[in-house]
C-alpha cells in the first residue's frame, strides 16, 4: 500500500512523495526519492495518509528507500558542492547585471541536476545565465523564481506574536490578502503594523477576517451620533472584540466608554450620515502607493 508523505529538502523546498508502507518511514527519517529522471534526498516531515486508488502515480515522486550511511555521506558532499555552485552563480549574475536575489542552491543526490531559487521584482530573462552555469558546472540547471512569502517560509524566523512564522510552521498555500481585511478589523494602516517579515500583508489577517465581519454587523461606526447614559455624543472609537465604543459627549466634551448595547445611534435631520460611506479615518488610505506595495 502506498502512503503519501511530505518531504523536505535542504534548500527549504518541500513536495509530496509516495512510498510503500513496508518502508516504515517515520517523521524526520531521511530518504531517497525518485523524481523524474533523477534521485533526490530529503527528510520526511509528515505522513498524509493513504494514496487514493484513482491518483495518477506517475506524477507523484516515489520514495525508493530509507537513506543509508552512504546516501548521507553523498548528500553531505553535495551540500559542499552546492555552496561552491552558489558562489559561481552569484559571480555570473553580477557579470550579466541581472536584478535578482539568489537564495540557495541544491544538488540532487545523483548530481544530475542543480536547483537554484531566487527572487526578483519582475520577470527575469535568465536564459544566458543558464547557458553560463551549464558550462561552468557541467550539469543540468533548474532556475526557479519564488515569491517573497516563499522566501520567508524558507528562511524562517519569529513573528511579532513571538511564535515561529506561520509560513514556516504550517502554511503550505498562501491565500489572497488585501488591505480591506485590515480595515475591516479596525487596524491601523501603517505599513509596519500590518506587514510581516516578508514585507507583504500578514497572513494572519485572513484567519479572523470572517469573525470580524460578523462582529461589525451590530457595531456602530466611528462618527455616528448616539445617545448613551452620559447624554448625546459622537462615537470616536470602537473595539470590535470587546464590543465597546468610546463616546465624546456633546455637552462637556468628556470621553466615556460604553458597551454597544448601552448606545443608541440617532440621526437628527442636521446630522444625517450617509451609511454607505465609511467614516474617515486618520490612517493611511488603502489606495496609498506605499500600502498597495504590501499586497501581492
Amino acid at each position: 500500500m502506498d502512503l503519501l508523505y511530505t518531504v523536505h529538502l535542504d534548500n527549504g523546498a518541500s513536495y509530496t512523495a509516495r512510498g510503500q508502507d513496508t518502508l516504515n518511514l517515520k517523521i524526520n527519517d531521511w530518504c531517497v526519492i525518485r523524481k523524474n529522471f533523477f534521485q533526490d534526498y530529503g527528510k520526511v516531515l509528515s505522513c498524509r495518509g493513504e494514496l487514493q486508488a484513482n491518483a495518477n502515480r506517475k506524477d507523484i515522486p516515489k520514495i525508493i528507500r530509507k537513506a543509508t550511511v552512504h546516501d548521507k555521506s553523498v548528500a553531505h558532499e553535495n551540500q559542499m558542492r552546492a555552496k561552491s555552485a552558489f558562489r559561481t552563480a552569484l559571480k555570473h549574475i553580477e557579470q550579466l547585471g541581472l536584478k535578482m536575489k539568489l537564495l540557495n542552491s541544491h544538488y540532487s543526490l545523483d548530481g544530475k541536476i542543480i536547483s537554484l531559487q531566487f527572487t526578483a521584482d519582475g520577470r527575469i530573462d535568465f536564459r544566458e545565465l543558464v547557458k553560463e552555469l551549464s558550462h561552468s558546472l557541467n550539469t543540468k540547471i533548474e532556475l526557479r523564481q519564488i515569491g517573497v512569502r516563499d522566501e520567508a517560509a524558507i528562511q524562517g524566523g519569529l513573528g511579532i506574536c513571538g511564535q515561529e512564522l506561520c509560513c514556516k510552521r504550517f502554511l503550505k498555500e498562501f491565500a489572497s490578502i488585501n488591505v480591506r481585511m485590515a480595515k475591516d478589523q479596525d487596524l491601523s494602516l501603517t505599513p509596519s503594523t500590518i506587514s510581516g517579515v516578508c514585507g507583504r500583508l500578514k497572513c494572519c489577517l485572513k484567519y479572523e477576517h470572517d469573525g470580524y465581519l460578523e462582529l461589525e454587523k451590530t457595531m456602530p461606526r466611528r462618527g455616528d451620533l448616539c445617545e448613551c447614559s452620559g447624554g448625546r455624543g459622537k462615537i470616536c472609537d470602537r473595539n470590535l472584540l470587546t464590543q465597546e465604543v468610546s463616546v465624546q459627549l456633546e455637552d462637556t466634551g468628556n470621553l466615556i466608554h460604553c458597551n454597544r448595547n448601552e448606545v443608541r445611534v440617532v440621526y437628527p435631520e442636521k446630522y444625517k450620515i450617509n451609511r454607505s460611506k465609511p467614516a474617515p479615518e486618520p490612517e493611511l488610505d488603502e489606495n496609498d502607493d506605499e500600502i498597495k506595495k504590501l499586497e501581492d
